[in-house]
């Protein structure tokens, strides 16, 4: 048994077979809809993806809340009771503060139990490109990484991880604040599609845009033959916000193009799509820089 548990938080949008796979730990973030709350776990127990979508297009408006500190001990305490140590790979300290509510978490449960250790990186990376760093950290652990080689390997390894994504509604980045309204009415008039990435900041920046849907996907593969270190030999990760012909698409093209052979297929959880909306669509991969 390792010395050591990987946790991170649902913002890494994994679903239940990966964890389980990954044998790591995950701390659920909240959703406000409809005047109900709900815990986005893994497995989806509370809010089922397609009826999330579902009402998301029907209008209702979705709200976020971060990681908190007692969320955060109640996942650690255990561990350490346990008499293992815990690496932490949290959600972008650029879009939410749940990074800073693990860290104190962390801190005070070290003073309590002086002999364990809580590392905590703040991976700058969401949804399935921290789900990315999750995954290849975890592999580095099961192939018998000691905690500070997975940590080490984590932050080394983060301003790597490229996102590249396009979006199909622009009424929720207006709603969010990243775009104006008219760039938005504009946009939709015109079949504008934005391409986005996440900075090294860990915020979220529109870089370009397309003409039409199959445009704006092609451009995500044109990041990708861009960036991507030995691509053919990478493992790609793709979250779809409810649009998986899209995500097959994309896949497909990420085959042919770059020669990628192992491409997992996720959605793009609730804490994310409800502030990027239905066809959300990314495309994660490791780069010689993001």
């Amino acid at each position: 048994m390792s010395n050591y548990v990987i946790i991170t938080d649902s913002a890494a949008d994994l679903d239940q077979a990966m964890v389980d796979e990954l044998e790591i730990r995950v701390v659920p973030l909240s959703l406000t809809l409809g005047g109900s709350t709900y815990r986005d776990y893994p497995d989806r127990r509370e809010l089922d993806p397609k009826e999330f979508y579902a009402r998301l297009r029907a209008g209702e408006v979705g709200t976020t809340s971060a990681v908190n500190l007692a969320d955060a001990k109640e996942y650690i305490e255990p561990v350490f009771q346990a008499g293992q140590d815990v690496l932490f790979l949290a959600f972008s300290s650029g879009l939410s503060s749940s990074c800073q509510a693990v860290r104190l978490a962390a801190q005070e449960l070290e003073d309590a139990y002086p002999e364990r250790k809580c590392y905590v990186v703040d991976t700058l990376c969401a949804s399935l490109g921290e789900g990315l760093l999750v995954y290849l950290t975890a592999k580095r652990r099961q192939a018998g990484a000691s905690l500070e080689e997975a940590r080490d390997y984590a932050e080394e390894n983060k301003l790597h991880l490229c996102h590249w994504f396009t979006v199909d509604d622009l009424q929720f980045l207006k709603r969010g604040g990243r775009i104006s309204a008219t760039t938005a009415m504009l946009g939709t008039m015109l079949s504008i599609k934005p391409v986005l990435h996440v900075d090294d900041e860990g915020h979220l920046i529109s870089m370009s845009k397309a003409r039409g849907r199959q445009a704006s996907i092609k451009a995500l593969v044109d990041k990708a033959a861009e960036l991507a270190i030995q691509p053919e030999g990478q493992t790609m990760f793709i979250c779809q916000g409810d649009c998986m012909e899209d995500a097959e698409y994309l896949a497909n093209l990420a085959r042919e193009r770059l020669g990628v052979k192992t491409i997992h297929i996720g959605y793009t959880g609730p804490v994310i799509a409800a502030h990027s909306g239905p066809g959300t669509l990314a495309l994660f991969f490791l780069g010689t820089h993001r």
